[in-house]
């Protein structure tokens, strides 16, 4: 192999390297903003799960009162 044969394969190999670097960096602000992304909607679903949890217990505490009120119109209607 003669020296320019060799300079031309280190050049290949030099710009196949620059288009990885450039992939590898591309890759890594994809990733970024997908754990961006993850963490946002995160956010949402705790906030989501909270409101959730508090309807639940909103709905249980209506129950509960209707039921008292229930009981107390019956003992009226037994008086």
């Amino acid at each position: 192999m003669d020296n320019e044969q060799i300079l031309r394969q280190f050049e290949a190999i030099e710009g196949k390297v620059e288009r990885l670097i450039g992939v590898c960096k591309s890759l890594e602000a994809t990733n970024s903003d997908l754990i961006y992304k993850i963490e946002a909607l995160e956010k949402e679903l705790q906030v989501k799960v909270e409101a959730e949890n508090s309807y639940t217990e909103e709905k249980a505490l209506i129950r509960s009162k209707i039921d008292n009120l229930l009981a107390k119109l019956e003992d009226v209607n037994e008086v």
